[in-house]
């Protein structure tokens, strides 16, 4: 039975910059994968990343690959009420507060780094079980059983009795999302409009703005049947007057809940990414966690004496990324539940509450360091 040190579960974005992470490390590494090598190169998906995940791709010598569109400016808002706040990268010294990215061209650059370092992934390989032991872990695929000193589970739901518990939250929303073309450049400003629907962000991408718009199930379906014009008024309504569209592209909709595992490790097992946590896209944070729990998994293994499966090491990592991980579900969970309704007295709350963040600027570069660089980032 062939036997490794570490399996990455899942070869999407998360489960590569693990694997790139820890090239140099001597490890014996395998990726395995539901779908067919090279399928992560087609994910339609952007993905907004904070200044801190620009830092680690930079130190992967991924940076250089990715056509980024800058984030120089956020604008945040709620509909229908007073009180907005901008956060800016000039502000930091910054050429940019975060970027936005193709996943697929991410993922591109991220494959064509292992296949240089001579990182195998195995594709079509759908993992449907694993059994942990005193010194392995076993993973049975369609074809065949595999053996590693440690698993870390990337992605997907893996059935095993050590696997840690699941907390769900559904937040009876959907996103829609798409690709707007605007009247006027964007400037690469990026906006967060809170609704009592829920939030709708609006990302610089190239020359257009992908667009996060939430809404409940229902709505959802009439926004979905909409022929492409009517959308992109009932956008341009719901958004406002700061950018005007000019056209919107294909539609996709997908639920929105909090999925989380509060302890991250189990016996020779640990979760990363969607597998660990699934946060709601408010604020972008979903996978800027993720990279941050990859990088320091890889140095916790990197300075480990021998084992990286064993449960002092599983531990320290569990340890170190506790604040960040607790901190950023509940900043997200928190802005979730805070602006989606239409509760007077919270709008109220709210609106002083943004004023307040645009005037006070200790306020505003507390959110701010917590967006680039998570819940560990001091003031």
């Amino acid at each position: 039975m062939p036997r490794h040190d570490l399996i990455i579960v899942g070869a999407g974005p998360v489960g590569m910059t693990l694997a790139l992470a820890l090239k140099d490390s001597g490890l014996d590494i395998l990726l395995v994968d539901a779908r067919a090598r090279g399928a992560a190169r087609h994910d339609p998906r952007v993905l907004a990343l904070s200044h801190g995940s620009r830092l680690t791709l930079e130190r992967l010598g991924i940076w250089p690959q990715l056509q980024a569109t800058p984030i120089e400016t956020i604008h945040i808002s709620q509909q229908g009420r007073l009180g907005r706040s901008l956060l800016t990268a000039a502000d930091y010294g910054l050429p940019a507060m975060g970027y936005v990215v193709a996943a697929g061209n991410l993922a591109a650059a991220l494959d064509d780094a292992l296949a240089a370092a001579g990182i195998p992934i195995q594709g079509d390989s759908p993992v449907s079980s694993l059994t942990t032991g005193a010194d392995n872990v076993t993973l049975k695929l369609a074809d065949g059983t595999l053996e590693a000193r440690l698993v870390a589970c990337a992605e997907g739901s893996i059935q095993g009795s050590d696997a840690p518990e699941l907390v769900e939250r559904d937040y009876a929303q959907h996103a829609v999302i798409s690709v707007a073309t605007p009247v006027e450049g964007h400037a690469h400003r990026a906006w967060e409009r809170f609704t009592p629907q829920g939030p709708l962000a609006v990302l610089p991408c190239g020359s257009d703005c992908a667009i996060v718009h939430t809404a409940s199930p229902a709505e959802a379906d009439a926004l979905m049947a909409e022929g492409d014009d009517a959308y992109r008024a009932r956008l341009q309504a719901h958004f406002g007057e700061r950018l005007h569209f000019a056209s919107v592209g294909p539609r996709a909709r997908y639920p929105l809940l909090l999925r989380y595992r509060p302890d991250p490790v189990g016996p020779r097992t640990v979760w990363l990414g969607n597998a660990a946590q699934t946060l709601h896209p408010v604020a972008g944070q979903g996978y800027n966690l993720a990279l941050r729990d990859v990088w320091a998994l890889a140095q916790v293994l990197l300075r480990a004496d021998g084992d990286p499966g064993a449960p002092d090491t599983l531990a320290h990592y569990a340890s170190e990324r506790r604040l960040d991980r607790q901190g950023t579900i509940r900043f997200t969970d928190g802005l979730v539940r805070l602006f989606s309704n239409a509760i007077t007295p919270l709008a109220h709350a709210r609106g002083a509450g943004l004023f307040a963040l645009d005037l006070l600027p200790p306020a505003r570069h507390f959110v701010a360091k917590r967006m680039m660089f998570g819940a560990r980032a001091w003031p």
